[in-house]
């Protein structure tokens, strides 16, 4: 009797271990590599356009550079008595206080600027602080085709289109197509189309042309 009722129980155990919910065992997953991030390359600046003493007509920079006939306009920060309006003489110069004549010609603003602050230092000036200024450009000269030839005074963003009407316009003669400019430093003509926005500079001879019929 006890050997069965032992059966009994060892069977009823075994049932009951069968029945029980499979224990599950949490995978253990191997680490991900971490995403590849792209980043963008850095994109250049625009290039930037440095106008430092010059005009602006369009997309044509051109830098001024000082010649006879310019009027300019000298402050020295914290000195009034030595400032003033002067004109670039024939030779190319002008003439300040305390420090005299001073090489304008062929120099931009800018450049003057530091000369005469440099000159300023030389035991004059501890600190010299010094602003040159145009106020009025060289004329320019428009010869040829034109109703009206002659040297009239340069404005800022002047082009030949301007230049024509300052000269009263065209003749009936003249070549509408191309335009002949001189610069004031050099030996020879360069030859550009008659375009609206063809610049011109300070000091320049303009040429109309007679046109070929």
């Amino acid at each position: 009797m006890k050997a069965f009722l032992s059966l009994v129980v060892i069977s009823t155990l075994l049932m009951s271990a069968s029945m029980a919910p499979a224990q599950t065992v949490p995978s253990v997953m191997a680490p991900q590599p971490a995403a590849h991030v792209i980043v963008p390359a850095p994109v250049p600046a625009a290039p930037v356009s440095t106008n430092v003493g010059g005009l602006t007509t369009g997309d044509v920079v051109y830098t001024y550079h000082l010649g006879s006939g310019d009027k300019v306009k000298i402050s020295v920060y914290g000195e009034p008595d030595l400032g003033g309006t002067v004109a670039v003489t024939g030779d190319g110069k002008i003439s300040l206080p305390l420090i005299g004549e001073v090489q304008a010609a062929g120099m931009t603003p800018p450049q003057l600027q530091s000369a005469i602050e440099a000159i300023y230092r030389q035991g004059y000036l501890k600190d010299p602080k010094v602003n040159v200024e145009v106020l009025n450009f060289r004329p320019f000269y428009i010869l040829g085709e034109v109703k009206l030839p002659g040297e009239y005074p340069y404005d800022n963003g002047m082009t030949v289109v301007k230049a024509v009407a300052l000269a009263q316009g065209f003749t009936y003669r003249a070549d509408q197509k191309k335009v002949f400019i001189k610069h004031i430093n050099d030996n020879r003509e360069l030859q550009v189309p008659l375009t609206s926005t063809q610049t011109v500079e300070p000091g320049d001879t303009i040429r109309i042309a007679e046109r070929y019929f």
